[in-house]
């Protein structure tokens, strides 16, 4: 086995493997060298590499999301590291322990005027949980250290006995660092930085370590039920006759099911659910905008909880937010082992457990079910709407509403649904997806700009068979994430194109104007074909609903490289029979 001559790489590649981060995502460089060197000559780490740093980190992005563990990202220095950002935002708002190792110039070398430097300490600032810039290791043949410059010693072996002593005292800086950040990664599930500055020359390697690392032991993360909390709530909890619970990301099979069965028996509540939180049960409410969307004022009066327990992460429903905000609850607790957002501006307590702790405790000490006709009264709600919904269908040309009915009902059985931001995952919440479909999107900042990559990265380690459903400028937008190796061949990419940024035409403004096409909805010509054909991806179009229709069987069968499907929709009338859509239901 072959390590990097350099110390600190050996210690950073051993610190990783310590802590069983076995995922690398290396873009290719020459200042990270060292690390390249150390992590791709261990069989124990699994490495890909990925040139474009923007992709690469959303496609680490999605190896995490799925193995729910921390995974690295390996870069050279200057502005690649930058490209980072927003799938380290990402990471951050949505809980996804993505760890950054950035190769750095030594402190002498940055704003000299040398190339490829940056200040690259703290460059995340709030949106990582933990940063530290490590200490160049110490040159035998230097006389500077890591800021000073060494006292001048007349004995050589005082000057031997000092360097150690430096040396020795940098080694244990950076091993405690390293153990610090992957620990945070690991435990409070979420990014981390770890610069690490290298002096030429980058390439020497050694056939043993030359480090002996001190031994850390791994933490787990340990969960304290308070009683009394618990008490306080449950007081609560009986009285009140309206309880709604919503419930935003969830990881599949997050929630046991005898408690999903304790919230569906109770009369009292009412569960929504979004479709990125793989939760299924028939007394649920899942497809949210359906029924917030044709209230008036009455009936938002009568839905609105007295109790609000939201668990999960972000809500992808503007309705429901919008709902919550004028029509707050008397309670909202929120029950999650990491942060907890007011985002209705109710908050007034975050119950820091795993949802299945917090049921354990609570459940059982549940003494009766208030009465109350709140569930009853709004499943015949949905009922109507359901109806409602589907005759609309009926009376619709085709459209991207039509598409994703069309599409949803398509995805092979037992499989992964990623989604794109923007238009897709909003038309996906309006429908109901089969149980054995489990749902993923980026919804941390809900950008566009990494969707693809992460629904790759996801496919790459996911058992499952994944489709990726996207829009046009979503898909362009992130097109060098099919500069991949490692796409599987059953991976699969539903672009709908209508052309532009279609969910603008929804927002208030002036609509088909030449400002309103370029500035805001972007129209364009682009068409995926010419991109399949340079990144060997199988290619298929529809423009109506008998071409959609019968090109399933062949889009889905098994093939040698993976396939990318073309959907084609009229753009001047998708905005408006998604707004009549809401009218009709009502």
């Amino acid at each position: 086995m072959k390590y990097s001559k350099i110390p600190l790489a050996q210690t950073v590649v051993t610190e990783c493997k310590t802590h069983h981060v076995k995922h690398i995502v290396i873009s290719p460089g020459s200042r990270n060298a060292p690390l390249t060197i150390g992590f791709t000559h261990d069989d124990f780490f699994e490495c890909y590499s990925i040139v474009d740093e923007r992709c690469a980190a959303f496609f680490a992005l999605g190896i995490a999301q799925q193995l729910e563990e921390p995974v690295a990202v390996v870069c050279t220095s200057g502005s690649a590291l930058l490209n980072y950002y927003p799938a380290i935002s990402e990471a951050y708002y949505s809980n996804i322990p993505l760890v950054v190792l950035s190769a750095d110039r030594p402190k002498h070398l940055v704003d000299i005027g040398d190339g490829q430097t940056i200040k690259q300490k703290n460059v995340y600032g709030e949106h990582v949980l933990y940063s530290t810039s490590l200490k160049l290791d110490l040159k035998e043949d230097s006389h500077k250290g890591q800021d000073d410059e060494l006292p001048i010693l007349k004995s050589i072996e005082n000057k031997l006995e000092h360097f150690l002593g430096l040396q020795k005292g940098i080694q244990t800086y950076n091993e405690s660092e390293v153990h610090d950040a992957l620990t945070v990664a690991r435990i409070n599930s979420g990014p981390v930085h770890i610069n690490i500055p290298f002096d030429e020359p980058l390439y020497e390697t050694v056939d043993e370590l030359t480090i002996n690392p001190k031994p850390f032991s791994l933490k787990d993360r340990k969960e304290a039920v308070d009683d009394f909390e618990i008490k306080s709530l449950l007081d609560i909890w009986h009285l009140a006759k309206r309880k709604m619970i919503l419930v935003g990301v969830l990881q599949p099979n997050s929630v046991e099911e005898q408690w999903l069965q304790e919230l569906a028996d109770d009369d009292s509540i009412l569960v929504f659910t979004e479709t990125t939180s793989n939760l299924h049960h028939c007394d649920f409410f899942p497809e949210i905008d359906k029924i917030i969307a044709p209230l008036e004022e009455k009936e938002f009066e009568l839905l609105q909880p007295d109790v609000l327990l939201t668990l999960g992460g972000l809500v992808v429903s503007k309705k429901i937010k919008a709902f919550l905000r004028q029509y707050k609850p008397q309670h909202h607790w929120h029950v999650g082992a990491f942060s907890a957002n007011d985002t209705f501006f109710s908050l007034d307590k975050h119950i820091k457990l795993s949802v299945n702790t917090f049921f354990e405790a609570f459940f059982p000490q549940i003494e009766f079910h208030a009465k109350s006709d709140y569930k009853a009264s709004w499943l015949a709600v949905r009922q109507k709407r359901r109806q409602l919904h589907d005759h609309y269908l009926k009376t619709i040309p085709f459209s991207d509403f039509t598409v994703f009915n069309i599409l949803l009902k398509s995805i092979p059985k037992q499989s992964q649904l990623q989604v794109g931001n923007s238009s897709a995952i909003r038309y996906t919440q309006l429908f109901q997806l089969r149980k054995d479909i489990t749902v993923f999107c980026n919804r941390g900042t809900s950008g566009i700009d990494g969707s693809t990559s992460t629904a790759i990265g996801a496919a790459v380690v996911n058992k499952k068979r994944t489709t990726f459903i996207t829009g046009d400028l979503s898909f362009f937008y992130d097109s060098n994430a099919l500069w991949n190796n490692y796409i599987p061949n059953n991976f699969r990419i539903i672009v709908v194109n209508n052309q532009g940024g279609g969910i603008f035409r929804i927002l208030p403004g002036h609509k088909n104007t030449k400002n309103f096409d370029m500035y805001f909805e972007t129209k364009h010509n682009l068409k995926a074909i010419q991109l399949c054909d340079m990144f060997g991806i199988e290619y298929l179009k529809a423009s109506n609903e008998e071409d959609l229709n019968t090109v399933f069987d062949s889009f889905y069968e098994a093939s040698g490289r993976p396939k990318l499907l073309e959907i084609f929709t009229p753009s001047e009338i998708n905005d408006e029979i998604l707004l009549n859509y809401f009218k009709f239901i009502k």
